[in-house]
């Protein structure tokens, strides 16, 4: 069976082999200046690139349970930000410019979040964000060891030396797990769960949420009645749910009241 050296080659010589279509061509680990990256792969219609110091890297796709996770992650995000909108949050394919001592990446984290107080505000009509994230989360994909290595090595140490405040990634398989945070000295240290599982964000004052949950993914339904969540997740919810509860209190007092005054009217021979 041929083989193709992915590293090794441009697109014109994949194509001149004659053994893959043009368009199905992967550039990854290919060298482009970074005006080209801009130019021509930031939006690339069939890959994801990022871009790391000269090469392309492609971002992979994520299997069934890494998206599960991611799209919790997302959905869990969404409710606190509705609720609290002290900040903007941003999908995937949307990338900043890491200017670093030694070198310069063009990253795409998976998530993003930039705050309302964040000195360089993120508008509506832009496709890259000119500023730093405040908090980055990437949700591991198992394609490549290269690529687990990317976002818990690489990108850490990226996403620390640029500032990035706060720095979540997700493994589906529990193996990888884990959020970083700045300390005073701008160095990344794991976040103390608190009672063991519960991660509550600095960056996002009052968005927490159990670790094991990421796995579980229990609804929105049953987290509006959880005290993890509740402050923020379906909030209307709570509030009908104990209107309707004390709505059927009150009717059942009064079918008993309705009881007690028809057995009383029947002591004295009055049938209802």
């Amino acid at each position: 069976m041929k083989t193709l050296h992915a590293l090794s080659r441009t697109r014109e010589e994949y194509r001149d082999t004659g053994f893959i279509a043009e368009e199905e061509c992967s550039e990854d680990g290919l060298s482009v200046s970074e005006e080209e990256y801009w130019e021509k792969y930031y939006n690339h219609p069939d890959f994801n690139y990022e871009w790391n110091n000269g090469y392309l890297e492609e971002k992979p796709m994520s299997d069934l349970k890494g998206s599960l996770v991611y799209q919790w992650f997302l959905v869990l995000l969404r409710q606190f930000l509705q609720e609290f909108p002290i900040a903007k949050m941003i999908g995937l394919e949307f990338g900043f410019r890491l200017a670093l001592p030694r070198k310069t990446s063009i990253r795409k984290p998976d998530l993003a979040v930039v705050l309302n107080t964040n000195p360089i505000m993120l508008g509506d009509t832009e496709f890259s964000y000119k500023g730093t994230f405040d908090i980055c989360i990437e949700s591991l994909s198992y394609s490549r060891l290269k690529e687990i290595k990317r976002d818990t090595v690489e990108k850490k140490k990226e996403y620390e030396g640029i500032g990035v405040r706060e720095y979540y990634i997700l493994d589906a398989r529990k193996i990888e797990t884990a959020f970083y945070q700045l300390n005073q000295k701008g160095k990344y240290q794991k976040i103390k769960p608190v009672r063991k599982e519960i991660v509550q964000s600095e960056v996002l004052p009052g968005f927490k949420f159990r670790i094991s949950d990421l796995y579980r993914q229990p609804s929105l339904e049953e987290m509006a009645t959880d005290e993890v969540y509740q402050g923020y997740v379906l909030p209307f919810y709570t509030d009908i749910k104990h209107r309707a509860e004390y709505a059927e209190q009150q009717l059942m007092e009064e079918r008993r009241k309705s009881e007690f005054l028809a057995a009383k009217l029947r002591e004295l021979g009055i049938e209802i």
